[in-house]
């Protein structure tokens, strides 16, 4: 499979804005589910060889330990318990609230009671309208919800190879339920007071200097799928500083500013795997060089923090 696949949004935005709300709704029971981390590193997904999983939760409130699961393989849904008790059904033909209905079914069947606190979607247009009437959204097309699995993977190892060269904290790469998108942030260990008037979950997310890489499919605002990063809080200059590749250019988002390579250029290039690598790091420099960061401390060329072995390698 080519590097990269096509994925135009025009393709799939309805199936992509379903398959947003079934995420929305598991990453919920996520929430309610795991065991709290800074920066919400508990709640986002993670990516695997067959779709995405919440990863092992529960076992603390009561519940048993279970995972749930999206196959994008088979399009499944997939509830397992730590005792070897397994649910699914299947993702084609269901509205969200038809969806919604049969997650709580088959976490019952398992013996796993959650109670979601905001049963509602999070950041979306319909973000007043409950999960359970929403039959509005029901598309699922399988061949691109599968060929986002594919790229998610792609993009995937890509950030894994970006986020090998930071020797700091730094979270997992990790899908966004909320945003739907997957991405890598690295920190510094300066505290960002943004008071009381922002809203918790921001606090949360950028109570740290931060720098953030990542990609997403596209919305109404960008109608595409797109490389990105951006630094939070934004030091002045910093778009003032040259991006690579040339295609990439900072576009406005909201109240920030975002660095953003468009998915199609990078399928386009010579090399597009070295192009994102290449646009992730001239991002983090100019950023962390602004900011005072000591780059080369953190530096971890080749995943390796051992000054012998580095010097073997």
């Amino acid at each position: 499979m080519d590097l990269f696949p096509a994925i135009p949004l025009s393709e799939w935005r309805d199936s992509k804005e379903t398959l947003h709300r079934f995420a929305q709704i598991v990453g919920k029971i996520r929430l309610a589910s795991s065991v709290r981390r800074n920066h919400w590193w508990n709640v986002p997904f993670h990516v695997t060889g067959r779709g995405v999983t919440t990863r092992p939760m529960g076992g603390t409130d009561g519940n048993p330990i279970f995972t749930i699961d999206f196959d994008f393989v088979d399009h499944l849904l997939m509830v397992c318990t730590l005792d070897g008790s397994t649910t699914s059904f299947p993702l084609l033909g269901l509205s969200v609230a038809s969806f919604h209905r049969e997650v709580l079914a088959a976490l019952d069947r398992v013996g796993v009671a959650v109670t979601i606190a905001h049963p509602r979607p999070y950041g979306l247009p319909d973000a007043q309208r409950p999960f359970a009437e929403d039959t509005e959204h029901a598309s699922y097309d399988p061949f691109w919800v599968n060929r986002h699995w594919q790229v998610l993977s792609q993009v995937n190892l890509v950030l894994e190879e970006f986020s090998s060269g930071f020797s700091g904290k730094i979270s997992p790469v990790h899908l966004f339920w909320h945003s739907f998108d997957v991405a890598v942030t690295r920190f510094s260990d300066r505290f960002v007071e943004l008071g009381a008037g922002v809203d918790p979950v921001t606090r949360e997310a950028y109570s740290r200097e931060v720098i953030s890489s990542g990609f997403w499919f596209g919305d109404d605002a960008f109608p595409g799928p797109a490389f990105y990063s951006y630094a939070a809080p934004e030091p002045d200059g910093l778009t003032g500083h040259p991006l690579r590749p040339a295609a990439a250019r900072w576009v406005e988002r909201g109240i920030s500013r975002l660095a953003t390579l468009d998915y199609d250029e990078v399928r386009d290039s010579a090399n597009p795997r070295e192009a994102v690598l290449d646009f992730y790091e001239s991002v983090y420099r100019s950023a962390a060089g602004l900011d005072g960061w000591n780059i080369e401390r953190r530096a971890c060329p080749g995943g390796i923090t051992d000054p012998l072995a580095r010097k073997e390698a």
